[in-house]
């Protein structure tokens, strides 16, 4: 019988014992997010971060087991800056520390080279990049959990005829991966659609002065501006469409869709800005005001586009983690392309090339600085 002298080593072992052995029956899951943290769009990898946070302190609490292993995830939040460069240096930063489960990167430009290094290192890769070309390669691990270019430029098209009856239009492409994608579908699809481009302009991503394409496109008599690029060039374009009296709807896609345009374009960001982003009205799915709420009560701040999406792709993977009881991940890329998954923005679910079996497209416009949903297709 032990005495009183050796019985607190003998509790302080058995205590470690037990430990272990529940750190034994604990895996942990690494979920990497790439996207751009610094440089003009960091807001919106900050959000894509913040959407993934929100997802893995959710699983937590839920205290998830697969293969009978209580599970732990960890986020890895690392800097792209949206420069592809930068993106392939991350992908392989993850890679190398073992990351099989990534969300990002937020740029096409990004997205494209980074997807084959994920490939290469067995890793699956969740981005909401649109360019076509990011699904075209054949990488199982792959997936775009947004509409494509294709769908959103289309979607815009349709709406630019339809409902605004536009003629003659001026396209102007940033140069970008995302940026030339989504304008040249607008182009192929409002050409289809009868409608005539009076001309396709181009600048870059880092420029704020726009006056000599947009007098040129005012030349030409355009009743409308489709700009393919981002909300700080997009911004900064609507003010001088105003002081050039250049007074006709500026169009876009989903990166035109952020308070971002709104507070850096301040007065001259209203009903003339008209932008599609994938997803329906996140206010009126069943499970939307939930989110907003959650979110905003953690950050003390409303999502910006794609908050939601990455949340939603974050539990849809645990969720197909579940269903494969592995962590393997071609098994859960399986999964995900078998099950479906209602989300907040709507319901998941993949083809065999990673992209969305069907997914919605709205048409936002912006009042006293929000967005206002216009229509969805």
């Amino acid at each position: 019988m032990p005495t009183k002298m050796n019985m607190a080593p003998l509790a302080l072992a058995a205590l470690l014992c037990a430990s272990s052995a529940a750190l034994a029956q604990e895996q942990v899951v690494k979920i990497g997010v790439t996207g751009p943290l610094s440089g003009a769009n960091a807001f919106a990898g900050k959000d894509n971060e913040n959407g993934v946070r929100l997802a893995v302190e959710e699983l937590n609490a839920q205290k998830i087991k697969v293969a009978g292993k209580l599970l732990r995830f960890e986020l890895q939040s690392e800097d792209d800056a949206g420069d592809p460069k930068q993106g392939v240096t991350v992908a392989q930063k993850l890679a190398d520390g073992g990351v099989k489960f990534v969300l990002g990167p937020y740029n096409s430009g990004v997205a494209i080279p980074a997807s084959r290094v994920y490939n290469d290192a067995g890793a699956l890769m969740s981005t909401v990049g649109t360019n076509p070309k990011i699904t075209q390669s054949g990488y199982k691990g792959v997936f775009r959990i947004v509409a494509s270019d294709a769908q959103v430029g289309g979607s815009m098209a349709n709406y630019a005829a339809r409902e605004l009856k536009l003629k003659n239009v001026g396209i102007i492409d940033d140069r970008t991966a995302f940026g030339t994608g989504i304008a040249t579908e607008f182009k192929r699809q409002a050409q289809a659609a009868g409608m005539k481009v009076a001309g396709h302009e181009f600048t870059n991503d880092k420029a704020s002065d726009f006056a000599a394409i947009l007098t040129s496109l005012r030349a030409k008599k355009v009743d409308a501006v489709f700009f393919g690029g981002y909300a700080p060039q997009a911004a900064p374009m609507a003010r001088q469409m105003k002081a050039l009296g250049l007074n006709v709807p500026l169009l876009g896609g989903d990166t035109l869709c952020s308070p971002e345009m709104a507070k850096l374009g301040g007065p001259a960001v209203g009903e003339n800005v008209r932008c599609a982003q994938a997803g329906a009205i996140i206010a009126k799915q069943p499970t939307g005001p939930a989110f907003l709420a959650k979110y905003k009560g953690r950050f003390k701040r409303e999502p910006d586009v794609y908050a939601p999406s990455f949340y939603d792709q974050t539990m849809f993977i645990a969720q197909a983690m579940k269903a494969a009881n592995s962590l393997a991940p071609a098994a859960v890329a399986q999964q995900l392309r078998t099950l479906s998954y209602p989300g907040v923005v709507g319901t998941y679910g993949y083809d065999d090339k990673g992209n969305l079996k069907k997914t919605a497209v709205t048409v936002y416009t912006f009042k006293n600085g929000a967005l206002a949903p216009l229509a969805s297709y």
